[in-house]
C-alpha cells in the first residue's frame, strides 16, 4: 500500500492569506513527526509544538508507520491543521522521515520525536540560531527527562575505542573523564553550547537546502544510527553540526520500542537490540569498510568475557549477567549473518 495524505490543509501557524496559494506559500519551519503506537505521547508532542508554532509559519507533517493504537484518527480528530501521512506499512525511521523531505517547503526542517516535547519558546530560539549561523547545516538541542535529568545531547562518532568504552562501562564509572566521557561528552558543561560531531534523532533542526544537497536519510537504516550517517555527511560537505542548550526538549525515549512484543531490549528498556546490531554493522561497514568486522569481534569479545567471568557463579545477579552476555554473543552473530557483514539491509520492516 502506498503512503497517502489525508489531511493537507492550507496552513499551521501562519498569519498568511488563507487565499494565498499553498504551492506558493513560504515556510519557516516544516515539522516531521514519524509515530509508530504513540497515540498519548504523540498527542502531548503535538500540543506543545501548536503552542510553539502560533507565531512561526510552519507546516507539521506526522508520519504513521501503519499504528494499530488509534494514533491516525487522533491526529485527524484532535489536529486538523497537521498533513498526516499514512505510509500504509511500517518503513522505519529513515524511510518515513524522507516522506517529509520530498514535501518540506521550509527554510528549515526540523526533527521530532513523538515522545519529545518542546519546552517553550525553544522552537524560536533554534530558529534563531540557525539564522544567525549560516554555516550550520543541523543543530540540536538540551535534550532532558521529564525530572529535568539530562540525557546525552551532543555525541562523537561511533568508534570501535568509543563502543568498548561503553560496553565496558568505563564510560560510565569515570564519566567526568575527557577520555573516557568522550562519546557522550560526560565531561562536558551541558549548559555550554558546542560544535559536534552528532545530535540525536528526538530532536533537530535541520537546514532544508542541506538536506537536500547531502540526500536525506540513508534508507538502509530500518531504525537507530541513521541520525549518524546524516550528521556524517553534512559534516564531510563542510556545514557545521550544532549544540544549543538553550534549545530544550523533554524526551521520554523508547516509547515506540515498548510496543514491539517478544523483542530483546538494552537494559535501558529502550533499545531493540537487535535493530541495534544491524544498524550498527551497516553503519561502519559504510563508513569504515573491511574494519566492520572489528566492531563484532569488540562486541562478542567483551561478552564472552562478561560470560566466562560470571557463569560459575551462583550468585544470582552474576547468573543474570551470564546469560545476558550469551543472548548479546548470539544476536551479535545473528545481526552480523543478516546483514552479510554489514553489506546488506535485510527486507523492512525489521
Amino acid at each position: 500500500m502506498p503512503p497517502s495524505v489525508i489531511s493537507q490543509p492550507e496552513t499551521l501557524g501562519s498569519s498568511k492569506t488563507q487565499c494565498e496559494s499553498s504551492r506558493d506559500r513560504h515556510y519557516d519551519i516544516s515539522v516531521a513527526i514519524v509515530s509508530f503506537n504513540t497515540r498519548e505521547s504523540l498527542r502531548r508532542c503535538l500540543t506543545a509544538l501548536e503552542a510553539e508554532g502560533k507565531e512561526l509559519a510552519m507546516e507539521v507533517f506526522v508520519v504513521d508507520n501503519e499504528s494499530r493504537d488509534g494514533s491516525v484518527e487522533m491526529v485527524a480528530s484532535d489536529f486538523p491543521d497537521v498533513r498526516l501521512i499514512q505510509a500504509g506499512r511500517n518503513l522505519g525511521f529513515a524511510a518515513a522521515n524522507n516522506l517529509v523531505f520530498e514535501m518540506a517547503r521550509g527554510e528549515f526542517t526540523v526533527l521530532l520525536n513523538s515522545d519529545a516535547f518542546l519546552r517553550p519558546d525553544s522552537l524560536q530560539r533554534a530558529l534563531e540560531h540557525m539564522e544567525s549561523e549560516p554555516g550550520t547545516g543541523l543543530a540540536g538541542g538540551r535534550l532532558t527527562g521529564e525530572d529535568g535529568s539530562w540525557q546525552p545531547s551532543v555525541r562523537q562518532f561511533p568508534s570501535l575505542l568509543n563502543d568498548f568504552l561503553s560496553l565496558s562501562g568505563l564510560a560510565h564509572r569515570f564519566c567526568g573523564s575527557r577520555f573516557f566521557g568522550r562519546a557522550d561528552r560526560t565531561w562536558a558543561d551541558p549548559m555550554k553550547e558546542s560544535d559536534a560531531d552528532w545530535v540525536p534523532g528526538a530532536f533537530s533542526i535541520i537546514r532544508t537546502s542541506v538536506l537536500r544537497q547531502v540526500g536525506g536519510f540513508d534508507e538502509a537504516f530500518f531504525l537507530y544510527y541513521e541520525e549518524v550517517d546524516l550528521c556524517r555527511r553534512i559534516k564531510a560537505a563542510r556545514y557545521a553540526i550544532r549544540y544549543w542548550p538553550d534549545v530544550v526538549v523533554v524526551h521520554l525515549g523508547g516509547e515506540s520500542a515498548k510496543s514491539i512484543p517478544h523483542a530483546v531490549r538494552s537494559n535501558s528498556g529502550a533499545q531493540l537490540t537487535l535493530w541495534r546490531l544491524r544498524s550498527g554493522f551497516l553503519y561502519y561497514r559504510k563508513h569504515h569498510g573491511s574494519a566492520a568486522w572489528r566492531i563484532l569481534a569488540v562486541e562478542t569479545g567483551w561478552h564472552a568475557i562478561r560470560f566466562m567471568r560470571n557463569r560459575v557463579s551462583t550468585r544470582p545477579e552474576r547468573c543474570e549477567k551470564a546469560s545476558e552476555s550469551r543472548t548479546m554473543i548470539a544476536l551479535a552473530r545473528q545481526a552480523w549473518r543478516e546483514t552479510r557483514g554489514g553489506r546488506y539491509s535485510p527486507p523492512k520492516p525489521w
